[in-house]
């Protein structure tokens, strides 16, 4: 065996023995460190200063181990529970997640933080026809239509025009996107707390929807004059697809009649009339010539 292999095998054997021992060493020291401090858990904390009624999600989030002893109660080992959820108080960057500090969306958060930047929530009233026979969720996305009548007295009429599409349904009573979809109620007789699940929930008669100010101000008009005169469809949640807007409905197009428009009736137009002949000038009178005499006296 040549020196240089010799070197070679001596050196792997101080390289396996300086592993070994630092293994024994961090070994050891974890065991002080577990015996000193406790075991470590891992902790969902703060990975950026998290705001007051500020929804969570997985970017304000960090997970780290921490002795137990250091652990504080009710904090969350996982992450994904907190995403979703909104901070009661304000916390701190580097502050462990207790669950005693949020608050799952619902009523009692309201829903502004749900309504979207330069959007205004307005509820709207619903029934079995106009709703879709109250299948609708919090998070669905409904087309809305109206029935709206212009015109006076016999040139009054009726007309169904789609005013809003790929709308989001905020809520459907106080079922509200995110919530735990159930509620508590005190029975009056027994005064025991009586559970109610909402998933199937068909008793809410109101659907709070995401638009506009402008879209908002329209609903508003629609039900200040006819509120039973909104109607709504539901869309596939991967429908996006926002079509140019149909024309209006009425009793004349849809059985198929010309439509004509009273209230603005056409400027009357005269009828060309047919060409004429061209007139010719008639031709000059031809006088007889002058003799050289004169003329004769009669």
């Amino acid at each position: 065996m040549g020196n240089e292999s010799r070197t070679l095998y001596l050196s792997l054997i101080a390289g396996v023995a300086a592993a070994f021992m630092l293994y024994s060493y961090s070994m050891e020291k974890q065991t002080e460190y577990n015996n000193k401090y406790g075991k470590m858990q891992t902790v969902v904390v703060a990975k950026v200063d998290i705001k007051e009624m500020e929804t969570i999600n997985i970017t304000m989030l960090d997970t780290i181990a921490k002795p137990t002893d250091f652990v504080e109660p009710g904090v969350l080992k996982d992450a994904e529970l907190a995403v979703g959820q909104v901070t009661a108080t304000p916390i701190k960057k580097g502050e462990q997640i207790l669950s005693t500090k949020l608050l799952q969306p619902g009523p009692d958060t309201g829903i502004s933080l749900q309504v979207a930047p330069q959007r205004r929530a307005v509820t709207l009233p619903v029934d079995e026809i106009r709703g879709v026979a109250k299948l609708i969720r919090p998070g669905d996305r409904v087309d809305i239509y109206a029935a709206v009548d212009s015109g006076r007295g016999s040139a009054q009429k009726r007309e169904v025009m789609m005013l809003m599409q790929d709308v989001v349904v905020l809520a459907t009573g106080i079922n509200v996107v995110n919530n735990i979809p159930r509620s508590f109620e005190i029975d009056a007789n027994s005064k025991n707390v009586v559970q109610t699940t909402l998933t199937g929930d068909t008793k809410y008669t109101s659907l709070t929807i995401e638009a506009s100010p402008k879209e908002a101000q329209d609903l508003i008009y629609i039900m200040a004059t006819a509120p039973g005169n909104l109607f709504f469809t539901l869309r596939n949640p991967n429908d996006r697809l926002v079509p140019p807007r149909i024309p209006a409905s009425s009793a004349e197009t849809i059985l198929g009649r010309p439509v004509v428009n009273l209230d603005n009736p056409m400027p009357y137009v005269a009828a060309p009339m047919p060409p004429q002949p061209a007139l010719r000038a008639a031709p000059a009178p031809v006088l007889p010539a002058k003799r050289p005499g004169g003329f004769k006296p009669l």
